[in-house]
């Protein structure tokens, strides 16, 4: 199952870059029009608010849960050109709790307030979606497992280089478990 959703995961973003190529050869040929802004790279500073869900939770009795944990997540992405930027997007889970394992061995582990570092790159597919795709760790005193993490987001640009947007984000955590994160943000735009 996981490989399936990878498979469709990697083909979508490769679609997408495709489909980018091929427009900007499209774009080539066109005269720039007068009003039209030269690219700047720029920087931007975000920070979200949001709940990972965990659904191989427990519960204090050790029984099965759907988890839902409050988290902040740290954001900085550097523009490369006009739909691609890379950067760092940190989570932060702001509880300890327990999850299952999920390799089918019943293994119950403790997360103590996980913080999970990813370096991402990010396309801007329209002038609100972005998607998001990158690989990372996720760090507690217990344990640390490596991540990919695969997000979209809706962004709507605000006065002065700000911007509000709603994330939608799935950590897939190797040889341990999964977490979505749904949550707003505002960032900030700086640089030239």
């Amino acid at each position: 199952m996981k490989n399936n959703c990878l498979q469709l995961i990697t083909a979508f973003i490769l679609m997408l870059i495709i489909s980018n190529d091929i427009n900007a050869q499209e774009k080539k040929g066109t005269p720039k029009r007068e009003n039209e802004k030269k690219f700047e790279s720029k920087s931007s500073l975000g920070i979200v608010l949001g709940h990972a869900h965990v659904f191989q939770g427990r519960d204090e009795l050790g029984k099965k849960k759907s988890l839902a944990l409050p988290s902040i997540g740290i954001d900085y992405m550097y523009q490369l050109k006009p739909q691609w930027s890379i950067g760092l997007q940190t989570d932060i889970i702001i509880e300890n709790f327990k999850v299952e394992k999920h390799l089918g061995s019943g293994e119950v582990i403790e997360r103590s307030k996980p913080i999970a570092p990813a370096f991402m790159g990010m396309y801007k597919a329209s002038e609100h979606w972005n998607f998001l795709f990158g690989a990372g760790a996720e760090f507690a005193k217990e344990d640390n497992f490596f991540l990919n993490r695969f997000g979209v987001e809706y962004a709507a640009e605000l006065p002065n280089e700000w911007e509000v947007f709603g994330t939608l984000s799935y950590d897939l955590k190797w040889k341990a478990y999964d977490t979505w994160v749904l949550g707003i943000g505002i960032a900030k735009k700086f640089g030239k």
